[in-house]
Order: C-alpha cells, then sequence, then structure tokens
C-alpha cells in the first residue's frame, strides 16, 4: 500500500490545537473537536501537518491505490478552518442553505469563522461524513 503526505500521526492533538497563533482560529477548532466527537463518538488523531481526523477507514482510488483516511476532519487554516467530509457536500444544497456563511469545495466546507454558521446544520453535515464512495 502507498503512502499519502497526509497519513496518521501519534502528534498530541491539545498540543497541536494549543500552539495556534490565532486565539479564535484556537477556539473554533476546540469547538470542531468537541462538535466532531459529540458527533461522531471517534477521538481526534493528527493527518499529515495540520489535519485532524477522526476515524479510519480504506479509500481505494480509480486506479486501484488503497489508502488510510479518515472518516471526517477539519484543518485550522489562517484563512478559514476548512471540513473534511467523506462525500459530496455539494449534494446537501438545502443542508448548504441553511448552514451560514462558508464556501464549498466537492468534499469540504470552508468557514471563517463557527459564529457564522448554524451549528446544528453543521452537526448533521458531520454525522452524514462516513467514507468516500466513488
Amino acid at each position: 500500500m502507498k503512502k499519502l503526505v497526509n497519513v496518521e500521526t501519534d502528534r498530541d492533538v491539545n498540543e497541536f490545537i494549543e500552539a495556534i497563533p490565532n486565539k479564535k482560529r484556537k477556539a473554533d477548532s476546540k469547538i470542531m473537536i468537541d462538535l466532531i466527537k459529540r458527533v461522531k463518538d471517534l477521538e481526534p488523531k493528527i493527518w499529515g501537518v495540520s489535519i485532524v481526523g477522526f476515524g479510519k477507514y480504506k479509500y481505494q482510488r480509480k486506479n486501484g491505490d488503497e489508502y488510510d483516511w479518515f472518516n471526517v476532519g477539519f484543518s485550522p487554516g489562517r484563512a478559514h478552518i476548512t471540513v473534511y467530509v467523506m462525500y459530496d457536500i455539494n449534494d446537501e444544497p438545502q443542508l448548504l442553505k441553511e448552514l451560514g456563511e462558508h464556501k464549498t469545495g466537492k468534499g469540504c466546507l470552508y468557514i471563517k469563522s463557527l459564529e457564522n454558521v448554524n451549528l446544528n446544520v453543521l452537526e448533521k453535515i458531520v454525522a452524514k461524513s462516513e467514507r468516500w464512495e466513488r
């Protein structure tokens, strides 16, 4: 099995969060950890350099390569928190409409501040994230 850059590590999640220089991003990251733990009943792990991932499954790409990947996660970037979900988030137009201020990618949400989103809707989105099916 090939290795990806963003693999599960044994780095300490609390140390990672405490090292975030932006106080608002640090606070939002703590909220995200609590929210995901509550919804998914999984413990966080650091994946790669800056992703907090929850759970693990085998993901197979179209070319047949197989990797370990997380079921749901987030990364506290400078401009926003990226929430990674394992499905095409754009297939959920009603939830996205109700979520609040965000941008989307295929399998991710970009949220500048959790103050600007409906956390109950974010919980519903997180709950749906299990594994990417191709």
